[in-house]
Order: C-alpha cells, then sequence, then structure tokens
C-alpha cells in the first residue's frame, strides 16, 4: 500500500462519518490519526455534541465489527469482559464473551460508571486481550476504544483512573459547532427529535480489517528523524521537570506521540515527520497524561496551559 492510498481511504472515511455528524471536523481528523496509530480515543464534551453519533459513524464506516457498552453506574466489570458461566447441559463451564471481544468497542459514557468497572478495560486496551479466570483471552488485531464521556462537573459522574487515562492516545475535546454547522444541521435534523439509524443516513463501510491492518504497517514505516525524536522526548520530559504539575506525562506518551506524529504525516501524504506534526499533536497527547499540582489549580492553571508553556519553551528543530 502506498501514501496515496492510505490519503484516499481516510478521505473517503471520513466524508461516510460526514453524512452523519454536521461539523467536527476536528475531532474527526484526530480519529483518523488515532485509527492509524492503533491508538484509543476518548471524545469529551457537554451532551448533544454528537459524541456517541461520531463514534458509532466512525465504526460502521470501517466496515469492521464494532460493539458498544452504554456505561452506567451499576454495570459490573463482567458485563464488559464476559464471564464462565455454568452450562448444565454439558456439565461444565463456558465462556459467555462480553462485549469487549470486537474490533471496535463503542464506550459511551464511561466516566458514568464507578472506577471497578472502568479498570475492567485496561488490559484490553494496552494488551489486546483479557483475563478470565485465570485465563487470557486474544482480543483482534484491529481492536480500538472510542469512548465518549461528559465533563466531570457534570452530575453523576466520576473521574477517571490515571492509569486509564494514560492509556487513550488522545483526549478530544468535541465542543459546540460553529453557526454555520449548526445551522445545516438544523436542516438536515431538523424534522426530528430521535436519532436517526446509520443506514437511514447512508453511511456505507469503505475499509476492512485486512486494509487497515496494511496502513499501520506503512505508517511504521514512516521516518522520524534522530532530531524530531529528541524534540518528542525532550517534550515529555520538559512536563516532568514543571513546578506547576504533580505528575509529568509518562514514557508511554512519548512513544504515542511519535507514532501519531508518523500517521498524521501519513495523512497528509509524507513520508517523513516534521516538527509541526509533532506541535499539532502533543496538546492531545499530553494534556490527559499530566495532573496538576494543588497550587496550581488554585491559580487557575490548567493543565492544557501547562502543556502549551512546555510548547512555547521547548525549542523545535528546524
Amino acid at each position: 500500500m502506498e501514501l496515496d492510498e492510505i490519503r484516499e481511504v481516510t478521505t473517503r472515511l471520513g466524508a461516510e462519518v460526514q453524512k452523519a455528524v454536521v461539523g467536527q471536523g476536528a475531532a474527526l481528523h484526530l480519529m483518523l490519526v488515532a485509527l492509524l496509530s492503533d491508538g484509543h480515543v476518548l471524545l469529551e464534551g457537554v451532551p448533544g455534541t454528537a459524541k456517541t453519533l461520531l463514534a458509532r459513524a466512525f465504526a460502521a464506516a470501517l466496515g469492521i465489527g464494532f460493539g458498544r457498552i452504554q456505561f452506567t453506574p451499576d454495570l459490573m466489570p463482567g458485563d464488559v469482559i464476559g464471564t464462565n458461566l455454568f452450562d448444565f447441559r454439558t456439565s461444565a463451564f463456558a465462556l459467555t464473551r462480553g462485549p469487549v471481544f470486537t474490533e471496535v468497542l463503542v464506550a459511551d459514557e464511561v466516566n458514568r460508571a464507578p472506577p471497578k468497572t472502568q479498570s475492567a478495560l485496561l488490559q484490553a486496551m494496552q494488551e489486546r486481550a483479557v483475563t478470565i479466570d485465570g485465563v487470557t483471552h486474544p482480543l483482534s488485531r484491529g481492536f480500538l476504544v472510542l469512548a465518549t464521556q461528559n465533563p466531570i462537573e457534570q452530575e453523576g459522574t466520576y473521574p477517571l483512573p490515571e492509569a486509564q487515562l494514560d492509556r487513550f492516545l488522545f483526549k478530544v475535546a468535541v465542543g459546540y459547532p460553529s453557526r454555520d454547522d449548526e445551522r445545516l444541521m438544523v436542516r438536515v435534523h431538523g424534522h426530528r427529535t430521535a436519532t436517526p439509524s446509520l443506514e437511514e443516513l447512508g453511511v456505507q463501510p469503505v475499509a476492512s480489517l485486512a486494509t487497515l491492518v496494511r496502513m499501520r504497517q506503512v505508517v511504521a514505516g514512516i521516518r522520524l528523524s534522530d532530531a524530531v525524536v529528541d524534540y518528542v522526548v525532550d517534550l515529555v520530559r520538559a512536563t516532568r521537570e514543571r513546578p506547576q504539575l504533580l505528575c509529568g506525562a509518562s514514557p508511554r506518551a512519548a512513544s504515542m506521540l511519535a507514532t501519531a506524529a508518523r500517521a498524521l504525516a501519513a495523512v497528509e501524504g509524507r513520508a517523513f515527520v516534521i516538527p509541526d506534526d509533532v506541535k499539532t499533536l502533543a496538546p492531545h497527547v499530553l494534556g490527559h497524561r499530566v495532573v496538576l499540582a494543588p497550587g496550581a489549580e488554585i491559580e487557575g492553571l490548567t493543565a492544557g496551559g501547562v502543556v502549551a508553556r512546555v510548547l512555547e519553551e521547548v525549542e523545535a528543530p528546524r
């Protein structure tokens, strides 16, 4: 597969998703980069901004298996990964697979479940496998989590554990659309209150698991110069030296940022990474991986603001 083919596939994917979702082009672009990076995405926004529809349409356009879990306060870990149930006909235990056994998992309102249930995704997101009663079961090569959540200050939500946040490649803010996009949205969807099916909206699959695997193989071969590698490492290490941060970005963040930069270069048709690729993606990769110090919160600073300062201070290669 060549870079031109990757651009063609990602362009068609974007076009199919936009049959269902008006606007949100920036979020969709990051989801395409995450797809090629083999990374999970957390979509955050207030209710009614099409987070779930965006995730569902994206999964449907991929043409691979996808499932959905509606996270609720009473959801149990076994409801996510599955469990062994006794079969009286065979007098033996049989595995009942949970929704996690799929290719694309839409985890809707993931922060409405307690941490015990959220942690059921930890092994699946990192190792593409789940362990049930001491037996490890592999997941699909295409396994990808598209999670949505309402902002933490909304009633009835739980903060995601830091270990789980660190497994998401991107945390993407899904904001309100522009006036023009909102006007078009009313024109398209203003005759109904319920969300239409993706079939009604005409979303068609344009890829396959084999295509996805080939695209990721091409992305792995995108050239990353020593100067850009140093830039990625310096950015991540700089977050650990900021007094405003109680905890900086992890080493995993550096690897993920480099992988995502390769994917962005591929989406834009380049066989090499430039520093601007890293700059563009760093806020989405690092912002949810750092923890503000208590004093910084009192001063009104945000994690995104501190990461922005780091990007200003760390010199990019020419």
